[in-house]
């Protein structure tokens, strides 16, 4: 965590866009632990998939890590649908599997559409900051450092706010946040995209990636496969 961003905000309530991820339930656990006044999970849910089960993971992380200054989930709601139509991530039908390269789990836009809900909820309900957990590995476009500049920016003129759209990990690989979360309750984080009876399939590009995560960051991975 940035220091200095710290500082200048450390008094103001902030937000944290949340999935049941790893490194969003990190970054969660790790903003908690700042001390910050009021710490608000935004979980945005498009109809995808896996987001039943991932969404029940995420109370259970949140549960686990209980303090004062964490405020109650907020969900918010933008289906892709008519968006996406019959794509994997909405039919579950040929879900990218282990082999497959990052692109392969490209959703086109979602960060465009994530991130707007977001700060929108942000500016309207007083909270100064909205963090992501966006990490140095992430390839894809709308995770470079001009859009999410452009997004605060559209975002903010749209409604004459000034909430900062935070990047905490930037420049950071997962090994690295995983070692910042060795002692938060992992084992109720989610990272797959075809559960199967509530569990992690580890089958999908998705599960691959967490149990490459634990591997190299040289912890046990507390994740039950189906």
């Amino acid at each position: 965590m940035n220091s200095s961003t710290i500082k200048n905000l450390i008094n103001d309530p902030t937000a944290i866009l949340v999935s049941g991820g790893l490194d969003s339930a990190i970054l969660l656990a790790d903003m908690v632990n700042h001390k910050f006044p009021k710490v608000w999970p935004v979980f945005v849910q498009c109809g995808l998939y896996w987001e039943k089960t991932e969404l029940e993971y995420l109370r259970r992380f949140i549960n686990a890590i209980k303090a004062p200054n964490l405020a109650e989930l907020i969900i918010l709601d933008v289906p892709v649908g008519d968006l996406y139509k019959d794509h994997w991530s909405l039919t579950g039908i040929n879900v990218p599997d282990v082999k497959s390269p990052d692109e392969a789990v490209f959703l086109p836009g979602r960060n465009v559409l994530l991130t707007a809900k977001a700060l929108l909820w942000c500016n309207l309900n007083q909270v100064k900051s909205l963090s992501l957990a966006v990490l140095e590995s992430n390839p894809f476009p709308d995770a470079t450092d001009s859009f999410f500049l452009t997004m605060e920016q559209a975002i903010n003129e749209s409604v004459s706010g000034n909430v900062k759209l935070l990047r905490p990990y930037a420049g950071m690989h997962k090994t690295d946040v995983l070692k910042i979360g060795r002692n938060a309750p992992l084992e109720h984080t989610f990272s797959c995209i075809y559960p199967i009876n509530g569990m992690h399939c580890g089958k999908c590009n998705k599960c691959a990636e967490r149990k490459n995560g634990f591997s190299q960051a040289s912890m046990k991975d507390p994740t039950s496969y189906s």
